[in-house]
């Protein structure tokens, strides 16, 4: 069982943020604000096609400040892409980086910040507080409702030649701001929306059970639920609808500010893995292993996972668990493959286990979880 005291110190680490319609402008006058003088442009190839990337270009350019583009990123951004962005910034003699994206491109521009400050390879600051200088500016704009990287201390970097996810956490890598508009989420696909939706559930739920939650954790993590809940079958199902994807940029938020402060659990140690063997969508991942998480730890924070499922609609009189309904809902927004359908083979789960219990995440997780205990998780989710 956890054991808290309300009293116990805890540190709680937040960036500046704004919020609301056009916030997307104000890109250039902030980066102005930090002195920037020559910005690299960090995005990806599918946010440049949407608009987003120029619109936020344009912001720069009517303040004055010149920028080059680095868009040479992948989902699940590798190690090579951040140095490669890294080169960049020293080829351009930038001063400051303005990411706009989902969490590749943002994860990317972290690492590239502390690449150019600490000049060291981005593999090297692997764990926790192993980031010695910090890094240059960094404006954040997400176009996704899920990753919450433009508010976290995390960032996650695939490690190419060992096939397997990374996770950086550092207080220097928390941007200086982020610019939450809604707009740049209306361009999301209906997968997208779902797969990062359920990232942002994960978050606050993770965080909700963490062994370092706290009562500033426990408010933002129970508001990302509550607004996730109603929210995102709702803008599944009006995805041009402003108000709802704003409610869900919000979820967004109150989820990494939770889990930016009490960290995670095993479903994100066991997504990393997943992702980096097989190069799968984080946030599916998560939603796929969630539920057979919750039923693992259950006994470990009965009451905390009782007041999630509570959250949740029940029928009058049905008998359901926590791990239940997360299953049901997850089913009620599409998401109805197993780990099987998505290509993961019995023999690969000791290699993936393994790798999960050496991920920092599991650190935080509410129970104690052998290698075994990992094994049989994935096992069920299969």
């Amino acid at each position: 069982m956890i054991q808290r005291n309300q009293l116990d110190l805890r540190k709680f680490v937040v960036p500046e943020f704004i919020c609301g319609y056009g916030a997307l402008q104000l890109a250039g006058r902030y980066a102005r604000n930090f002195g920037m003088k020559q910005v690299l442009l960090v995005t990806d190839p599918g946010i440049r096609a949407a608009g987003w990337a120029d619109a936020v270009g344009e912001s720069l350019t009517e303040a004055g400040v010149p920028f080059t583009i680095f868009d040479a990123i992948s989902p699940n951004p590798r190690s090579g892409q951040v140095m490669a962005g890294a080169e960049v910034y020293h080829s351009e003699e930038c001063n400051g980086i303005v990411a706009v994206g989902g969490g590749s491109p943002m994860d990317c521009a972290k690492g590239i910040g502390i690449v150019s400050s600490n000049m060291q390879d981005i593999l090297t600051f692997e764990g926790v507080d192993r980031v010695p200088v910090p890094a240059p500016p960094l404006i954040c704009i997400p176009t996704t409702a899920g990753s919450s990287a433009d508010v976290s201390q995390f960032a996650i970097i695939t490690d190419e030649m060992r096939r397997r996810k990374i996770a950086l956490v550092s207080k220097a890598l928390v941007p200086d701001i982020s610019l939450l508009d809604p707009r740049p989420l209306t361009t999301m696909p209906l997968e997208l929306t779902v797969d990062t939706g359920m990232d942002a559930l994960c978050h606050a739920i993770e965080a909700y059970v963490s062994n370092a939650s706290s009562p500033m954790t426990d408010l933002h993590a129970l508001e990302a639920i509550r607004l996730i809940h109603s929210a995102l079958p709702a803008v599944i199902e009006d995805p041009e609808n402003l108000e709802l994807r704003f409610s869900t940029l919000l979820a967004s938020l109150h989820a990494g500010l939770a889990f930016s402060n009490a960290s995670l659990g095993a479903t994100h140690a066991m997504a990393h893995g997943l992702g980096g063997v097989y190069d799968l969508p984080h946030g599916r991942c998560n939603a796929l292993l969630l539920e057979h998480v919750i039923a693992a730890n259950y006994e470990a924070a009965p009451d905390r996972y009782d007041r999630i499922g509570a959250i949740f609609d029940r029928e009058p009189g049905e008998q359901t668990t926590p791990a239940g309904e997360i299953a049901a809902f997850r089913r009620s927004i599409g998401i109805t493959a197993t780990l099987t359908e998505l290509g993961i083979r019995e023999d690969a789960i000791p290699t993936l286990a393994r790798r999960a219990y050496a991920d920092p995440c599991l650190v935080t997780n509410p129970r104690r979880l052998t290698c075994e205990d990992i094994e049989r998780i994935y096992e069920h989710a299969l």
